[in-house]
């Protein structure tokens, strides 16, 4: 593959110039940024082809200066600049011993992509703190400033409600770490032989403690085991379970079903369901559905934690009409 077909290969525009300052080498995609023909660069002025701005005017040849500084200047970072239809695009140089350039292109709507991610985390998580926080703020400053005025009754209500919101407030600590460490290639699983109908009995008691909702449970007489990380299986039957009841109207309906090597577990609720154009779009972070919030990493954590068990997740219509969420999960070490 000769120098050209190699530029052309690479996701970033690349352009090269000589010593003297001269284009010797433009990519296609560099040379469509740049809004030029590739053919009728090589041999231009580097300035004359660059033709990149920032916000008060000013070239990136003029500025940066690439062919001047000490003789051990290696190159230049990665900055932000405007291509000339004004969108942003990051430019890096690498110099090499005889001043001859180096310089990539990328588009920066990646950057502005990961910008939204982390402003949208800021604000999930301020919007998601506040709550609990406000709650927890409340009721002890009542209890410290009403002690003696209050009975034990009320006493131990607000004692409840702040134990409550504490609790929540771990869940949601612990949610985020497990968006980072997901998002990173370094979630830890500690799976071993588990109970699928004791873990989920569990969750649906403390679910049903916190809500008026109704909720069914439904298990087949025999299930085998499930090799799964306790803990996690059971944050992500946690996140199921209370998103049918977020997001229904009615019952919310649990099976757990035999498969020849795992367990099929099975949601159902009776609320307005997810049409089929959005399925794909569910687990991904910060998706909310309907107008009753969330974090919008619930059920994020819900596929990545599943698919890091080697298990399968899916999105059906329930029998009712409502959004039916299907995971399945190993027997044995299913994990990638």
């Amino acid at each position: 593959m000769d120098a050209q077909a190699l530029a052309d290969s690479l996701p970033d525009g690349v352009l090269t110039a000589s010593a003297d300052g001269t284009v010797t080498l433009i990519s296609a995609l560099a040379a469509r940024m740049l809004g030029i023909d590739a053919d009728d660069a090589p041999g231009r002025p580097l300035a004359d082809v660059l033709t990149l701005r920032d916000g008060e005017g000013r070239g990136w040849v003029e500025l940066n200066e690439p062919y001047g500084g000490l003789p051990s200047r290696t190159g230049v970072p990665e900055q932000s600049w405007l291509l000339p239809d004004g969108t942003e695009v990051l430019v890096a140089a690498r110099i090499d011993r005889g001043k001859e350039l180096a310089i990539t292109l990328r588009n920066g709507r990646g950057r502005a992509r990961l910008d939204r991610e982390r402003s949208d985390l800021v604000a999930t998580v301020a919007h998601e703190l506040r709550s609990p926080l406000t709650g927890v703020k409340g009721f002890v400053q009542a209890l410290l400033n009403r002690w003696d005025k209050l009975n034990d009754e009320q006493k131990k209500l607000m004692l409840t409600t702040v134990h409550a919101d504490s609790d929540r407030l771990s869940r949601l600590i612990a949610e985020l770490l497990d968006v980072a460490r997901i998002d990173t290639g370094r979630l830890q699983l500690y799976p071993r032989p588990s109970d699928a109908a004791t873990l989920v009995g569990r969750v649906i008691d403390s679910v049903r403690a916190s809500t008026s909702r109704t909720i069914e449970l439904t298990s087949a007489e025999e299930l085998p085991e499930v090799f799964v990380d306790p803990d996690k299986f059971t944050q992500v039957v946690t996140n199921l379970v209370e998103n049918g009841v977020r997001h229904g109207d009615g019952v919310v309906h649990v099976q757990l079903e035999a498969m020849p090597a795992g367990v099929r577990l099975v949601v159902d609720d009776e609320g307005e369901g997810i049409a089929q154009d959005l399925r794909k779009r569910v687990f991904t972070k910060f998706w909310k559905g309907g107008a009753r919030g969330g974090s919008g990493l619930g059920l994020y954590l819900v596929g990545g934690l599943t698919k890091a068990h080697g298990g399968t997740i899916t999105i059906a219509d329930a029998p009712g009409g409502g959004a039916r969420i299907i995971t399945e999960w190993p027997s044995e070490d299913g994990r990638p």
